[in-house]
């Protein structure tokens, strides 16, 4: 477009009214989604290239793992299996309990959200966007908008898809913001990301409300994005100013943003649903 020509500027017009049509067409009208999911899946390969490092490295080091080192391994999982299976009765008894309490009160039996295991193939080189590549996409019944989990906390939501992978928005991101609540007495706020992955902001608390450091804020549930009741944060540090109604409240992600390698995809009913009917063969196998 830009070669040498008897009418440079007429092109140079030209790329720019392309331009900008484009950029009206996605951002006021979602045009190019499709387009962008295609991308994305045609990239599939490069994400899983990316990783082969990583796994061949894991691979090779496991070929000179000694007998004993084995061993000493299998018996710390025995031992963590056992502590496992012993919480595992506790909380089936815990949540028939829990389910019994619902049903009295004339509210939802679903206790536990399904999830599918999801590994991070690929992280956005954007300094200014935190958004991490998962390897579950359409064919997995994956959709925009599901909450994403480590071991710890919330880490994120789906924010687009293809038929592979699937881009997470992190709750660190700038532009993210999750309602959240106190689980010590209740108290509902909203978190947001500041662009940090070691620190996010608590705001809208008014000076007179009881809040502490250490409290655990986990997802409210409102909005119906996110589920309710999953760890997202704990409050750090809290600070009074002199005549301001608000206070600057500052919290730990509870997720291991930076260093996760496995995830957790969350289906909600109305997503589950869905998803069972594209993909069944993904819940079977996670179920199983």
């Amino acid at each position: 477009m830009f070669v040498q020509g008897p009418v440079p500027g007429f092109r140079l017009l030209l790329v720019i009214l392309i331009s900008a049509a484009l950029i009206a067409a996605d951002a006021r009208f979602d045009k190019l989604t499709p387009v962008r999911s295609t991308l994305s899946t045609g990239l599939a390969p490069v994400y899983w290239l990316g990783n082969a490092p990583y796994r061949f490295s894991d691979w090779f080091s496991g070929l000179f793992v000694s007998r004993d080192d084995l061993q000493s391994e299998n018996e710390e999982l025995k031992a963590r299996m056992l502590i496992l299976e012993r919480r595992a009765l506790k909380y089936a008894a815990l949540a028939s309990e829990n389910n019994e309490l619902r049903r009295l009160l004339n509210s939802s039996e679903v206790l536990d959200d399904r999830v599918i295991v999801g590994e991070v193939v690929g992280v956005s080189p954007d300094p200014f966007s935190h958004e991490i590549i998962i390897n579950k996409g359409d064919s997995d019944g994956v959709t925009r908008g599901q909450a994403v989990l480590d071991a710890e906390g919330l880490m994120g939501q789906i924010i687009q898809t293809s038929q592979f992978t699937s881009r997470v928005l992190l709750v660190s991101d700038s532009s993210h913001a999750v309602p959240v609540e106190v689980v010590r007495n209740g108290l509902r706020s909203v978190l947001l990301g500041n662009g940090e992955t070691d620190e996010l902001d608590l705001v809208h608390v008014p000076d007179t409300a009881d809040i502490r450091e250490g409290d655990t804020l986990v997802s409210s549930g409102l909005g119906g994005r996110f589920p309710r009741g999953y760890p997202v944060a704990a409050v750090s540090q809290i600070t009074k100013e002199s005549g301001e109604p608000f206070v600057t409240i500052r919290a730990v992600p509870k997720a291991l943003l930076n260093h996760s390698r496995m995830v957790l995809v969350v289906f909600q009913p109305e997503t589950r649903d869905r998803a069972e009917a594209d993909s069944p063969a993904a819940f079977e196998e996670e179920a199983n």
